[in-house]
């Protein structure tokens, strides 16, 4: 039998002044919401749950555990509903076809409620008792609290790439976090519906909310080796996350002025190409040399021609990027007094 939800609140959980996407509070807000997003984890599903709950419940009956089904092909959906409809803190997302990660998260964030929102795999390597650790930081005053898996349990084959991705993020960046892609993260709310995420950029999350200005730490986890299956990930996760990186270093420094990043190129190009237009035109006005027939004729003409189309690239962004102003994107408002 399912306990009534407890009168008093977690005293980690300080009030926030949460809303969701549209500006409307939550009709009841839960101080939790554990999300985890699978495909393919039928066997994981029934452990998962109950050490889920075995975390929460010492903390607060207040909570849901929203699972996020990408077009599973094992039965993991029959596992899911039957959990949903044993306990209705069990709420269920279920995906057409596999959409990948992002997806499943962005879809679980305009879907949950709590004030704290904690992210996991669902392949039981996340460790659910280790939840208490992330809200304590949470409870510090931290927005995005880290996973770290100090103690990885995974081949070579995935350690060694995974390290050397960390080093470049954190040294782009400088923002000092060693697991930067760990699954295991707690989000206070805001945090969760201010970020716009796309394609794969679930790795980058606590990257883009540094960004925004939101307050980010780490928090070292136990890692589990993985108990049933194998990894749906392949080695082409890491030409993807690099790709995702260099969009993630240009949204970060030129989303708000495209011109900054076309603009100097471009004129580059075409002062170089005039310089060398008027050296050309001096010869042929002044020696009368002809110069119909110089490759630096041509070189000149081609890079006025790219100067021009590149200051134009920043010109289209400043105007797409004005067509397309939305104030909400241009900052983060941590609190107002009025």
């Amino acid at each position: 039998m399912i306990a009534p939800p407890s009168p008093q609140r977690p005293e980690f959980l300080r009030p926030l002044d949460v809303r969701d996407v549209d500006g409307a509070r939550p009709a009841e807000p839960l101080d939790i919401s554990v999300v985890i997003p699978l495909f393919n984890e039928k066997e994981s599903i029934g452990e998962l749950y109950e050490r889920v709950l075995a975390a929460l419940l010492p903390i607060t009956e207040r909570c849901e555990i929203l699972f996020v089904d990408d077009g599973s092909t094992d039965g993991s959906f029959a596992a899911l509903r039957a959990l949903h409809e044993h306990d209705p803190r069990v709420r269920v997302i279920r995906f057409r076809r596999n959409y990948g990660k992002t997806a499943g998260l962005v879809a679980a964030f305009e879907r949950c409620h709590g004030e704290v929102v904690i992210t996991m795999d669902a392949d039981l390597q996340d460790e659910p008792a280790e939840i208490p650790k992330l809200l304590a930081k949470v409870a510090e005053g931290y927005d995005v609290v880290s996973g770290w898996k100090q103690e990885r349990r995974d081949p070579l084959s995935k350690t060694l790439p995974s390290r050397v991705f960390n080093w470049v993020v954190a040294s782009s960046t400088g923002l000092p976090l060693h697991d930067v892609n760990c699954g295991f993260k707690a989000y206070r709310r805001e945090v969760t519906t201010e970020l716009t995420l796309y394609s794969e950029f679930h790795r980058f999350i606590p990257v883009l909310a540094a960004w925004r200005g939101f307050r980010v730490t780490e928090q070292a986890v136990q890692h589990n080796p993985r108990k049933y299956g194998a990894s749906k990930f392949g080695t082409m996760r890491f030409v993807r996350g690099l790709l995702d990186f260099l969009k993630v270093l240009f949204i970060m420094k030129y989303l708000q002025r495209p011109l900054h990043f076309f603009g100097p190129g471009g004129a580059v190009m075409f002062l170089v190409g005039f310089a060398l237009g008027i050296d050309l035109t001096a010869d042929k006005v002044i020696h009368h040399v002809s110069i119909g027939t110089r490759p630096l004729l041509t070189l000149a003409v081609l890079l006025m021609v790219m100067g021009v189309q590149l200051f134009s690239l920043g010109l289209l962004g400043e105007m797409l990027r004005n067509f397309a102003y939305r104030s909400t994107a241009e900052f983060s408002i941590k609190q107002v007094l009025e």
